[in-house]
């Protein structure tokens, strides 16, 4: 049984391989299933954290509920797990992840806890920056000596070194100010 509240979708038209992924990830994570991209866009609600979704099933093919999720902007990763050799397609895709089948368990499991880790790395240097444009909002309109005297002022220097070591942290512990700068200029340029 799932240790964390974290839920993982399995949309797979394969009943034996849905099972499969179940199994393999069912003690870290809340495992739903579903057995076609219908029935996992009607599964599919805010708590899901990761969709596990086969490329190529009867009906509503997982490209088609990939452009849903998308669409409908839900928070959550996505990694295609298909045997649908990879083409230059796949470009256009919103995806998080693609694996090719035959998938091997450790492999899903490090799939799925690397895509909810970006989601948590994702939220931090979100909330970093909106803190950072707070703060720099705040002391273009405020005197020095105001600043200093604010305790909300404070509160949000205070939080924002608390973001900036939890993303330095992330990011393999970068200590030094000007490369935890580009790092983080960098990967907003990708995203």
């Amino acid at each position: 049984m799932a240790d964390t509240d974290q839920v993982v979708l399995v949309v797979e038209d394969e009943p034996d391989v849905a099972e499969t992924y179940r199994l393999w990830l069912e003690e870290r994570y809340t495992v739903i299933v579903a057995e076609s991209g219908d029935e996992g866009l009607e599964m599919l609600e805010e708590r899901v954290d990761v969709v596990l979704l086969d490329r190529m099933m009867p009906g509503l093919s997982g490209s088609e509920v990939l452009s849903e999720i998308r669409s409908q902007e839900l928070d959550c990763r996505v990694a295609m797990v298909t045997a649908v050799e990879p083409d230059f397609d796949i470009l256009e895709m919103g995806f998080d992840a693609y694996l090719s089948k035959p998938v091997k368990s450790q492999q899903l499991r490090s799939t799925v806890e690397n895509l909810l880790e970006r989601s948590e790395y994702d939220s931090l240097l979100q909330e970093y920056y909106s803190m950072v444009e707070k703060q720099a909002t705040i002391e273009a309109t405020k005197g020095t000596t105001e600043l200093e005297n604010s305790d909300e002022y404070h509160d949000l220097r205070e939080r924002i070194a608390e973001l900036r070591d939890e993303l330095s942290e992330t990011l393999g512990g970068i200590e030094d100010d000007e490369d935890f700068i580009a790092t983080i200029r960098g990967l907003s340029d990708v995203e």
